[in-house]
């Protein structure tokens, strides 16, 4: 027997090897056959074809993702050949392909994308069945997974047989489970009993992750642990920009720090973690990390902290302290620009004849939400934007788009767009009430007055009472009579535009958030269920009341932006009864830049509020916004997956967020994403859709 049959018996038959064997473990005898024999040492070759692999094999062709070991798998139905494929040598499934199977240039291959993509992942009768072979190791247990790429439509038949094959030619000694790419694979397999086909889902997996990377990114700073919540408050006080804190559960109340490590799994749209991508901060969820930093005694230390999207846990190493570590960081020295805004005499308005104009008058989000009022109304012409711009080798996405419309590619898109838009999203009857009005309830009292000369006075000497004197000025606020002048235009403005609402949500719209590098995501009040005039009344003034709370005066201090720039405006809009709620995000916060295709959707079925508070863990899901189709990422314990019906529903919300991102670009890229917060009673038949509340540029 030759030295290569001996060190392949030898690999394959010892069930340990298969798990655990690499090249530097073996002996340099075996190192030396490897060497020699390129039907073993497969780094250097581009695939194996027709032979069983071995976990070594495996080892030696594959890539890492997001810390997971993987490789790609081609197989050839017409010649009943399966391809291993060396992800060193080819990128993509297509290129191997193109050169190996077809005998054609990635050139020729990549001029007809779209074309060979239908072939490879739609047909019936596909020549090849594509997949990701990837390497788990949870706690004790240890696996392979296979899925196919997340357009594709396998029907059961097609996804038994393909298992089949891999199966055959991956050794016995490891199991291996089907992960069902998308809600199409999900439902065949509902279907199929699990010993027909073993199987895992996206959400089972996501959910016992041990680490998820929400914001890449490196810090230098000092450790904070505090494993309740308690022992946290009473600390909070000596918390510095340098630290990094590490919770459970990170709470919305967090001061801008260096970094955010989270021991339980959050979402990546709680309010906390936009604040983090905002800040451009490393952010990340690590499963144990206290048990870490106990056995080396990190709490207090300092430490390179690193949160890599393809590593397999964040990094913390121990560092010197700087010997002269600056007063104050970088951001702290960038000054955030704030454009003027109006104080004028302003009319309270109603709510849909709003532009995005009138932020200077109205703020943000008051102004967002009229602006997709007068899209709903009248259209708009840059709802195409996205799907205009070209993603090589495609010239544009327009046909993805037109098919998932149901019209034809050389009808009026934008038309049709439009009408999509109409169909699926409303916003609720709101009226907005201007910063003129603030100002005017401000300037009625002397008492205010004086309580905000004493916060500005101690801002500028960077006192230590300034969070007392925002307490204190937020009481005076909230306790002083609204004068009857404003409460009669207000009043009058609810009759006017709002009879026959029982109840209403009061929300903060303010000139000084949603800027570039700064969010303030969850700083400011919105109040709801306000049933009376009065409740109206106080809901507003808690709304302004937020504008100087210590947290917020704090945050936009530090970014120099002044009590003297910042001003509220209120929306005071219909509450609309929800049965489901969550937040949107226009692109995957887990693959940012490199995935053009997918949204991000939270759905919670308790409200909105649990999802960015990040109070409970919601479903997650990932929908395509060019081929369409979706996949669960998160399902919450002791919860099934939405139901196809509201899965069908919130894909078209998918869209039309996708749509409203191209409106609301700054520029001609039509790639900046945005948030959205949105509900849905799911319990009224023939509900008009989905209600959006909230829309804001994302942070990510």
């Amino acid at each position: 027997m030759s030295g290569t049959e001996v060190l392949t018996d030898r690999i394959s038959t010892s069930r340990d090897a298969i798990f655990s064997e690499s090249p530097a473990s073996l002996t340099q005898e075996d190192q030396e056959v490897l060497s020699s024999s390129p039907a073993i040492l497969f780094s250097v070759s581009d695939a194996r074809v027709g032979d069983k692999l071995t976990h070594l094999g495996f080892q030696q062709l594959a890539g890492t993702l997001a810390g997971t070991p993987f490789i790609k798998i081609v197989f050839d139905r017409q010649n009943q050949t399966i391809h291993f494929i060396n992800n060193r040598r080819y990128r993509f499934h297509g290129e191997y392909i193109a050169e190996r199977l077809l005998g054609i240039t990635v050139a020729q291959l990549t001029a007809n994308i779209d074309h060979y993509n239908e072939g490879f992942y739609l047909k019936d009768d596909r020549r090849f069945f594509l997949g990701i072979l990837a390497w788990h190791t949870k706690k004790d247990r240890k696996f392979y997974t296979l899925e196919t790429v997340e357009i594709d439509n396998m029907d059961v038949e097609m996804m038994k047989a393909f298992y089949k094959q891999v199966r055959d030619f991956v050794d016995p000694a490891a199991p291996i489970l089907w992960k069902p790419a998308n809600h199409l694979q999900e439902a065949a397999l509902a279907k199929l009993a699990p010993s027909d086909l073993p199987r895992i889902y996206a959400h089972e997996l996501y959910q016992s992750a041990q680490y998820l990377a929400l914001n890449p990114g490196k810090a230098l700073g000092r450790l904070r642990a505090f494993r309740t919540e308690a022992d946290y408050r009473v600390a909070r006080g000596s918390l510095e920009w340098f630290d990094i804190l590490v919770m459970h559960r990170v709470p919305d109340d967090v001061p801008r720090l260096a970094g955010i490590i989270n021991a339980e799994p959050t979402t990546p749209l709680s309010h906390t973690n936009v604040l983090a991508s905002g800040w451009q901060i490393p952010n990340a969820v690590q499963v144990g990390v206290f048990d870490r930093i106990s056995a080396e005694s990190l709490d207090g230390a300092w430490v390179h902290f690193e949160v890599d999207p393809n590593g397999a846990s964040v990094v913390l190493m121990r560092a010197e302290a700087p010997k002269d570590a600056p007063k104050r960081p970088s951001w702290a020295l960038h000054r955030i620009q704030i454009e003027e805004p109006e104080t004028a005499n302003t009319a309270i308005q109603d709510l849909s004849r709003l532009r995005m104009s009138d932020r200077y008058k109205y703020g943000t989000k008051a102004a967002n939400l009229g602006e997709i009022c007068h899209v709903l109304e009248n259209g708009s012409e840059r709802l195409l934007g996205f799907y205009k711009i070209r993603r090589p080798p495609r010239p544009n996405l327009l046909p993805h788009l037109a098919k998932f419309l149901g019209v034809p590619e050389n009808s009026d898109l934008s038309r049709a767009a439009w009408q999509f838009l109409k169909a699926n999203v409303t916003v609720p009857r709101g009226i907005a009430i201007p910063f003129s009005v603030q100002q005017e309830f401000l300037q009625s009292s002397p008492r205010i007055q004086q309580a905000i000369g004493k916060l500005k006075m101690a801002l500028e000497l960077e006192a230590r009472q300034v969070d007392a004197l925002c307490l204190g000025l937020q009481q005076l606020i909230r306790s002083t009579r609204m004068p009857d002048a404003i409460r009669l235009k207000i009043d009058a403005q609810i009759a006017n535009h709002l009879a026959g609402v029982s109840s209403f949500v009061v929300r903060s719209s303010s000139n000084a958030e949603d800027l570039e590098n700064f969010s303030a995501a969850g700083i400011y009040e919105s109040i709801n269920h306000a049933t009376t005039a009065e409740k109206i009344f106080e809901a507003i003034k808690e709304v302004w009341a937020s504008l100087c709370s210590p947290r917020s005066v704090r945050l936009r201090s530090e970014v120099g932006i002044s009590l003297d720039d910042s001003y509220m405006g209120v929306v005071v809009q219909e509450e609309v009864p929800a049965s489901v709620g969550g937040v949107l995000v226009t692109t995957n916060p887990m693959k940012r830049g490199s995935d053009f295709r997918n949204v991000y959707l939270n759905v919670s079925m308790k409200s909105v509020e649990n999802v960015v508070h990040g109070s409970e863990l919601p479903h997650q899901y990932l929908f395509n916004t060019v081929e369409g189709g979706g996949m669960t990422i998160a399902v919450p314990e002791g919860s099934q997956p939405l139901s196809g019906e509201l899965r069908n529903q919130i894909q078209n919300l998918a869209f039309s967020g996708r749509l409203l991102q191209s409106h609301f670009s700054k520029d001609y890229t039509f790639g900046q994403p945005v948030d959205i917060e949105w509900i849905a009673d799911t319990s009224i038949t023939g509900a008009p859709g989905i209600v959006l509340l909230q829309l804001r540029p994302y942070a990510g």
